[in-house]
């Protein structure tokens, strides 16, 4: 059911097809719920491990609201709500939202408007290892790795630059013909979401970031194709570089194998004007999978620099090994373990990691 909220999310109904008579008359609403919670341990053995512990457990749990209509006229509408059990530092815990919009799906398309992440982040393709312990290179491993302040700021960034900002935004998608679809975002302000209004040009890193997207999926003989590219642009705060971004992904399955993988270059994006010393942000992913019953093997190799996730104009350079496998127990109900291996280097400091992660998760 996640996947098709997911796709069932489209935004602030073409206004042409709600304000109707027939649109209006006879709406039956449904209330879909769903959700996911994980629960990870770790053991992590780095380089710079001064005062740090070798083990730690995280959790998280997210719980999904949908309510949706079908009106007379066959526009499908409503809006989704996504809350997290978030924070912790402390016991210090908090319940904040992460996507909150309206949505109407009809023959123009879809639209989405509100609360949520860009196009590529939603809909790009970054390789086949898309839930964290099959070997994803979705950078959960960050989480128990201390010192990621230094890792290249691309990490946190699989697609284009910025899309997995969860701003206010506008967003339209293509109906599908024949696997291709194309999308169009425009978000006014970074980092501005929900009741906040921020006119003002320099109050953050971007302005006015728009992302285009083409998507494809197919199937040939029991070959199956998923593909991406996206390109996202922004304007800057003054004395930062604008924002240019783009990315390009593609997967290709058969008979229980799928490998795949994806290249994003972001260059100067957000870089202080004059920069010198620092590598144009890029990150390339390959990796592989294999599913046998209930069991998934997976590898991914991912290489990734720039500058510093601290934007502190220090130059960092990460190549990261993953190897997993899930098993799945029950519907729903998965666990696994993943081993990651990081070489990180910051300005002229080393900080490898070796990462043993088990992980068990529940959706529904």
């Amino acid at each position: 059911m996640k996947r098709s909220l997911v796709i069932g999310s489209a935004a602030v109904a073409l206004a042409a097809g709600c304000g109707t008579a027939s649109a209006q008359s006879k709406s039956h609403f449904d209330i879909l719920m769903g959700g996911d919670a994980f629960f990870q341990g770790a053991y992590v053995d780095q380089d710079n491990d001064n005062g740090l512990r070798k083990t730690e457990f995280a959790n998280r749990f997210r719980l999904t609201i949908t309510p949706t209509a079908k009106a007379d006229n066959g526009l499908e509408y409503g809006a989704r709500l996504r809350l997290r059990a978030a924070n912790g530092t402390s016991n210090a815990r908090s319940t904040d939202a992460d996507r909150a919009f309206i949505f109407a799906n009809g023959t123009f398309g879809t639209i989405q408007a509100g609360q949520i992440n860009g196009l590529s982040d939603e809909y790009g393709v970054i390789g086949p290892n898309v839930e964290g312990i099959e070997g994803s290179p979705d950078a959960q491993y960050l989480n128990y790795y201390v010192n990621a302040t230094g890792a290249p700021y691309v990490l946190g960034s699989l697609r284009t630059l910025e899309s997995g900002d969860a701003s206010t935004k506008l967003i339209y998608l293509t109906p599908s013909f024949a696997g291709f679809q194309v999308g169009a975002a425009y978000t006014p302000v970074y980092g501005s979401s929900n009741t906040d209004v921020n006119r003002r040009k320099n109050s953050t890193a971007y302005r006015d970031m728009g992302e285009v997207q083409a998507t494809y999926k197919g199937e040939f003989s029991g070959v199956g194709v998923e593909a991406s590219a996206a390109y996202q642009f922004a304007k800057a705060a003054s004395g930062l570089e604008d924002l240019s971004s783009v990315h390009v992904g593609a997967n290709v399955s058969y008979a229980g194998f799928k490998i795949g993988g994806s290249y994003a270059f972001s260059g100067d994006s957000g870089y202080v004007k004059g920069t010198t010393g620092v590598d144009d942000q890029q990150i390339w992913i390959v990796g592989a999978n294999y599913t046998l019953g209930p069991v998934i093997l997976a590898a991914t190799y991912t290489d990734a620099k720039g500058v510093d996730s601290n934007f502190s104009g220090l130059n960092s350079r990460a190549h990261v090994w993953q190897a997993g496998v899930t098993y799945t127990v029950a519907p729903g109900l998965t666990t696994g373990l993943e081993y990651s291996y990081l070489d990180n280097k910051v300005g002229t400091v080393n900080n490898d990691a070796n990462i043993v992660l088990w992980d068990t998760r529940f959706a529904f």
